[in-house]
């Protein structure tokens, strides 16, 4: 080998160098910490290669050092210094990797570099970029390097990095790298040892080599993800869970995974005990934070995961994706389309397998985090399938609390039943006491509770589950004559029925007092024990959606639409409607305010009465005539 060079040499930059450093310091990274971030990750590229280098030589220098990363601050000289015990590196190698760009369209790379610094994309990073980075908080870098080869010598590279550097020989170092940093007067945070430790846990936690300040080893919590999952124990999953998710409770699920195609994935996945957004902290940010081989690129990704599952914890870790310059930005959209898809799927079918291994532990988490599939579903139509197995709701064939799924539903549907049946309400015995279910139960055909406001959207933008179409009870075109049920399906015309033409004349007489409040006035088909029911001819917007868009106008200051185009269902065999059918013609303007009565009691069981004075006026009225009778 060739003797090492041992005078003082000073050298300008390759051209592209300046031009690189100029990008970097300016334009590239946002945020300062990253430097130390990128210096620690070089030291631990460094550390890998010398263990790979070492099992294949036969000597190497200083073999008996054990390999570590350590950090030194001095506050006093203002210093950040940065020294590992890797491979080292020569004084060529000095030269090669800190002074030029080892890219045979250097021109055109860092023309597209400086390019995408300006969009916060780029290309994968050369050997070195990494490095510059320490401009950003250094005035001038030092780098003391010795090569692990046994005939190798020490040599210092150093840098003000306006153009030139210097490269001179080292007596008496040992195997490794030491970077030292004076640092720029408005970056003398860097020389804070609590700083320090802070940046090496949220970025350089996991690096597989202990990472020393003061002597002391920052980064004592393993990269657990890494692991095979039959060697880790339950509390070590519980130990990692309140680590990276800052949490004092323990997780209700974990998955954890490894897949090798179609991208390299491990992936280490918690859903908390607790949903923070319904106890009122706000919405919450992503908890999965995205790695590289054991180092942090984006923390609360919100590019890895949809934001419907916002609520998980934990890391996901992935050697194929290419990252920017900075790695602060994931470089191929596509490749992140994928690494998304293939989380969120594998994410939804962990939740099939534990709804089928313990039926009530996923009831209970659908209860409190349940709110996150049904948002994912009105928004995210590439996982709708998936999610609709994962719905549960009460129904009229389950106690109160208890839940059913749409696949339970489709099992124990009638003969001749095409369509799935649900009704919202407040709450289970609004929805069981209203006028819309009477059919479904005298039929005794089940019908779904929808709960929450959001229901209605869901049911809509699922429009059916396993062929069978989903539908709103109060629809007005609903038929369930074809339903061969086990309740008393036969409808048997009471004596006392209004003859078909006084059931019209009537029709069009309380459309005449109703006039464009209602679209039309219909004879009910479905109702049992109610006078009469709003429906709304629209197939698309239910009550409930009605509704939830009425409130919404009112928050915003704005006034609700008028309730238009609606359908009035009256019940012929209903003592009311029969007794109004005579009192029009010998009391026509009681009979007036009976139909208004009736008609704005439907607005109410609908959920869409918006001014109550009028109907309370017209209350009164009609207790003191009836007081008078």
């Amino acid at each position: 080998m060739a003797k090492e060079k041992t005078k003082t040499e000073t050298k300008e930059f390759q051209a592209e160098v300046k031009k690189l450093l100029d990008i970097v310091i300016h334009s590239l990274y946002t945020e300062r910490d990253i430097f130390v971030r990128e210096l620690v990750s070089n030291a631990a590229d460094a550390l890998e290669k010398f263990r790979h280098q070492s099992l294949s030589e036969e000597e190497v220098f200083d073999s008996h050092v054990p390999l570590e990363i350590t950090i030194d601050v001095d506050e006093k000289n203002h210093t950040l210094t940065i020294i590992d015990t890797g491979i080292g590196m020569t004084r060529e190698e000095l030269e090669a990797n800190l002074g030029t760009i080892a890219h045979s369209g250097s021109n055109t790379f860092l023309a597209e570099l400086a390019e995408a610094a300006k969009k916060d994309i780029s290309l994968i990073g050369q050997f070195g970029v990494g490095f510059y980075s320490a401009f950003m908080g250094g005035k001038k870098v030092r780098v003391l390097s010795r090569s692990y080869l046994p005939d190798a010598e020490g040599c210092e590279w150093s840098s003000d990095g306006s153009g030139s550097y210097t490269l001179s020989p080292e007596k008496g170092l040992r195997r490794g790298t030491k970077i030292i940093v004076e640092l720029k007067d408005d970056a003398r945070e860097f020389a804070d040892e609590e700083k320090i430790r802070q940046i090496i846990k949220q970025y350089s936690n996991f690096v597989p080599f202990p990472i020393k300040v003061k002597g002391e080893t920052v980064n004592t919590v393993q990269a657990l993800w890494t692991r095979n999952k039959n060697e880790i124990k339950e509390e070590e999953y519980v130990e990692f869970y309140k680590f990276i998710g800052n949490a004092f409770d323990d997780p209700r699920f974990r998955l954890h995974f490894t897949a090798d195609a179609p991208l390299a994935i491990n992936a280490l996945l918690f859903v908390p005990q607790e949903n923070i957004e319904r106890l009122g902290f706000g919405r919450m940010k992503s908890g999965v934070n995205l790695y590289c081989q054991k180092v942090l690129i984006e923390q609360h990704s919100e590019n890895i995961l949809p934001e419907w599952l916002r609520f998980l914890k934990g890391v996901v870790d992935s050697e194929d994706l290419p990252l920017n310059i900075s790695r602060q930005a994931l470089q191929d959209s596509a490749l992140v389309a994928k690494l998304k898809q293939v989380l969120t799927k594998r994410f939804l079918k962990f939740l099939v397998e534990q709804a089928k291994e313990d039926a009530e532990k996923y009831n209970e988490f659908f209860a409190d985090f349940g709110i996150y599939l049904k948002e994912g579903a009105t928004m995210d139509y590439a996982y709708r399938d998936e999610i609709a197995k994962l719905l549960r709701f009460e129904s009229s064939k389950t106690e109160a609390g208890k839940l059913v799924s749409l696949a339970d539903y489709v099992e124990r549907m009638a003969e001749g039943q095409k369509e799935i049946y649900y009704i919202n309400g407040p709450s289970r015995s609004a929805a069981e006491s209203g006028p819309y279910v009477e059919a479904f139960k005298k039929r005794d055909i089940e019908i779904i509770y929808t709960l929450e406001p959001i229901d209605d959207f869901v049911m809509n933008h699922l429009g059916e589950f396993d062929g069978n179409k989903l539908v709103s009870a109060d629809r007005a075109d609903l038929d369930l004559s074809t339903i061969k049920s086990t309740g008393d399906s036969e409808q048997k015309e009471s004596e006392s029925s209004l003859e078909p033409e006084v059931a019209e004349s009537l029709r069009g007489w309380v459309k005449e007092v109703l006039g464009d409040r209602v679209k039309e006035v219909i004879t009910s088909k479905r109702l049992v024990d109610s006078p009469a029911i709003i429906v709304n001819p629209d197939g698309y917007m239910t009550s409930t959606m009605e509704r939830v868009m009425q409130a919404a106008r009112v928050e915003k200051g704005e006034a609700p639409q008028e309730l238009g185009n609606k359908n009035l269902e009256i019940n012929t065999d209903h003592k009311l409607i029969k007794q109004l059918s005579l009192l029009r013609g010998t009391d026509e303007d009681f009979a007036r305010n009976v139909i208004e009565q009736v008609f704005d009691n439907a607005l109410i069981q609908a959920g869409l009465m918006v001014d109550p004075r009028k109907m309370v006026q017209r209350s009164y009225t009609i207790l003191e005539k009836a007081t008078k009778i």
